[in-house]
C-alpha cells in the first residue's frame, strides 16, 4: 500500500490521549523557559510590584479560559478558538486567527531550539550551538510523527519534571525563609522592600510594561482545548482543565515568584542576566545552582518545543480541514497523525532557526516582533467569539453544562481590557514595533481570508454553520 492510500480520507485524528496525559498537559502547559529565565526581566523592571502584573495576567487568562472552556465543552474541536471564530464571527476570522496562532507556535520552535543550543553549548563547547538546536528539533519531531499517544507520553514526563522542579523550589525557598535549613539565609519580602525602594520602585508604568512581557509566558494555557479533542472524553477533560487553571497559576506563578522576590533584590544586577530562579538559589547558597536550573530549563525548553510542534501541526491540520490551507495538510496517517502538517510546521521552524544563525540578526528580530502581540489578539478573538457563540448556541437550543461567569459583563470587560492593553503597547516605545508588526500581519492575513471566503462563497458559510 503506498503512502497516499495509507492516508485517512476522512482526515480523522486519533483519540490517543489518556486522561493522565491531558491532566498533566493542562497542569504544566504554562511552565516554560519564560518562567525560569524570562521572569527575571519582569522583576527587574517592576520590582516586587511585578506580583500585580502576574495577578492581572493570571486573572485575564482565567477569564479567557472560562470563555474558551464554555465553547470547547459544548463543541470540542482540534481547531479550538479558530474554529469557533469561524463559526461565530465569520470564515475570515477563523482563517486569520488560525494562521496567526500557527505562526506564533512555529516561531516558538526556533526560540526554544536556540535556548536548548545555548544550554548544551555551555556543557559541550566544542559543538556549535546551531547543530544542537537543529538536532533537538529533529529528535522532538520524531515524537510527533508516530502517534499522539507517544507524544502524550513524552510530554507527560516532561511536564512531571517541570512540576516537581517548581514544587521543589517553592518548598526549598519557603524552608529557607522560615529558617528551617542551617547555614541558609534569605532577606524576606518586607526587608527587601524597605531597603530597595518599596513595593513599586519604578511606578505603575513599569508594572504595565511587565504585564505585557508576562503575557508571552502565559500563552499555551489554551492549548489544552486543542489536545483534549484527541482524548476519549474531550468535554469532561476540557472542563476539568479549565477549572484547574486558577490554582495552576496561583502555585506555579504567583507563589514561586513570591519566593523569588523574597530572596532576590529587584535591582540585583545579575537578576535579568542569569535568571530569577538561578539567582535565588545562588543567594540561598544552594550548591550547583546553575547546573540545576540549566537542567530544568533544558527540560522546559524540550517540553515547549515538543508542544509547539504539536500545537502548530494541529492548527495547520484544522485549517486544511476547513479549506483554509492546502488540502494535503488535512491528511492523516493510519495512526491518526497529520504527518504532513507536522513536517510542514517543523520545516518552517527549523528554517527560521538556521536563519537566526546565518542571516542578519535584524531579520530574526523582525520575525519575532511579528508575533509579539498575538497572545492578546488570540484572547480578544476568544472573547468576541464567546459573546457571539452563546447567542448562536441558544438559538440552536444547545444546553450549556459549562458557562462563563457573569455573562455578558465579564466578557465585555475582558474585551475592553485587551483593547486598552493593545493601545498602551502602541504608545509605548519599547512595544510599539511588536504591536504594529503583529497588527500589520493580522490585517494582511485577514485580507487574504476575506478573499478566500468570497471565493468559497455561500458553500463555505453553509459548512461552517453545519459544523456548529
Amino acid at each position: 500500500m503506498n503512502s497516499l492510500n495509507s492516508m485517512d480520507s476522512n482526515a480523522q485524528l486519533a483519540q490517543g490521549f489518556k486522561p493522565r496525559h491531558v491532566t498533566m498537559l493542562s497542569i504544566a502547559g504554562i511552565i516554560g523557559a519564560g518562567l525560569f529565565v524570562g521572569s527575571g526581566h519582569a522583576i527587574a523592571a517592576a520590582g516586587p510590584a511585578v506580583l500585580l502584573a502576574y495577578l492581572a495576567s493570571g486573572l485575564l487568562v482565567v477569564l479567557v479560559m472560562r470563555m474558551l472552556g464554555e465553547m470547547a465543552v459544548a463543541r470540542p474541536d482540534t481547531g479550538s478558538f479558530s474554529t469557533y471564530a469561524d463559526q461565530a464571527i465569520g470564515p475570515w476570522a477563523g482563517f486569520t486567527i488560525g494562521w496567526l496562532y500557527w505562526w506564533f507556535w512555529v516561531l516558538v520552535i526556533p526560540i526554544e531550539a536556540l535556548a536548548a543550543g545555548h544550554v548544551l553549548t555551555q556543557w559541550f563547547p566544542q559543538v556549535d550551538g546551531w547543530l544542537f538546536a537543529l538536532l533537538s528539533i529533529i529528535l522532538l519531531v520524531i515524537t510527533n510523527l508516530f502517534s499522539v499517544a507517544k507524544y502524550g507520553e513524552f510530554e507527560f514526563w516532561f511536564a512531571m519534571a517541570k512540576v516537581v522542579a517548581i514544587i521543589g523550589f517553592i518548598g526549598l525557598g519557603f524552608s529557607v525563609l522560615m529558617g528551617w535549613i542551617p547555614d541558609r539565609e534569605a532577606s524576606g519580602l518586607s526587608r527587601l522592600m524597605q531597603e530597595h525602594g518599596g513595593f513599586a520602585p519604578n511606578g505603575l508604568s513599569a508594572v504595565v510594561g511587565a504585564f505585557i512581557t508576562i503575557m508571552f509566558s502565559f500563552i499555551g494555557t489554551e492549548a489544552v482545548t486543542i489536545a483534549a479533542a484527541e482524548s476519549s472524553n474531550p468535554a469532561q477533560n476540557i472542563a476539568k482543565a479549565t477549572r484547574s487553571v486558577i490554582w495552576r497559576i496561583g502555585i506555579f506563578y504567583l507563589l514561586s515568584i513570591s519566593i523569588v522576590i523574597s530572596v532576590v533584590p529587584w535591582n540585583d544586577p545579575l537578576l535579568a542576566s542569569v535568571g530569577s530562579y538561578q539567582r535565588a538559589l545562588e543567594l540561598m547558597n544552594i550548591p550547583h545552582a546553575k547546573f540545576m536550573v540549566d537542567l530544568v530549563v533544558l527540560i522546559a525548553v524540550a517540553s515547549c518545543m515538543n508542544s509547539s510542534i504539536y500545537i502548530s501541526s494541529r492548527m495547520l491540520f484544522s485549517l486544511g480541514k476547513r479549506g483554509d490551507a492546502p488540502q494535503a495538510l488535512k491528511r492523516t496517517s493510519a495512526a491518526g497523525v497529520p504527518r504532513a502538517a507536522v513536517i510542514a510546521s517543523t520545516i518552517i521552524g527549523a528554517g527560521v532557526t538556521l536563519l537566526s544563525y546565518f542571516m542578519p540578526a535584524g531579520l530574526f528580530q523582525f520575525l519575532l516582533a511579528s508575533s509579539g502581540a498575538i497572545a492578546l489578539l488570540v484572547y480578544l478573538v476568544i472573547a468576541i467569539s464567546q459573546l457571539r457563540m452563546r447567542r448562536l448556541l441558544r438559538r440552536q437550543n444547545v444546553e450549556l453544562s459549562f458557562r462563563m461567569w457573569l455573562f455578558p459583563w465579564l466578557t465585555y470587560l475582558v474585551i475592553v481590557f485587551i483593547c486598552l492593553a493593545l493601545g498602551v503597547m502602541m504608545v509605548t516605545p519599547e512595544h510599539r514595533t511588536e504591536v504594529s508588526s503583529t497588527i500589520g500581519l493580522a490585517l494582511a492575513i485577514a485580507l487574504i481570508g476575506l478573499v478566500t471566503a468570497r471565493q468559497h462563497g455561500p458553500a463555505a458559510e453553509a459548512v461552517s454553520l453545519g459544523q456548529s
